[in-house]
């Protein structure tokens, strides 16, 4: 089964938009109120899931289905990396990422 791809031309203009409120803007006016919140959602689960917190954990703190949960680990395990890519992309910011506290463990040591 072909996984659905978003149009060629709107990652480009994804990619060229960098500034944290353009990219806001445009997910706001080409999304709905409740897609926006899903997305939100999804990033709020992947990150603690990164972060190693158990699914039933992250449940309670997000709020949502554990099937939803479930899904954002299976793609955090099975996809096509682009979570690894995005945390990378945190870090090259100078932005918090998943493990970074465990990762300034480890260097103290």
């Amino acid at each position: 089964m072909n996984t659905p791809r978003p149009p060629d031309d709107l990652l480009a203009v994804l990619a060229r938009l960098d500034a944290p409120q353009l990219l806001g803007d445009l997910f706001v006016d080409l999304l709905t109120p409740a897609e926006v919140e899903a997305v939100s959602e999804r990033w709020a689960i992947v990150k603690a899931l990164a972060e190693g917190h158990t699914q039933r954990a992250v449940r309670d703190a997000v709020g949502c289905s554990v099937t939803t949960v479930t899904r954002g680990a299976r793609q955090l395990r099975y996809g096509t990396g682009g979570f690894a890519a995005a945390f990378d992309t945190l870090r090259d910011l100078g932005l918090p990422a998943p493990g970074d506290s465990e990762r300034a463990g480890e260097a103290g040591r």
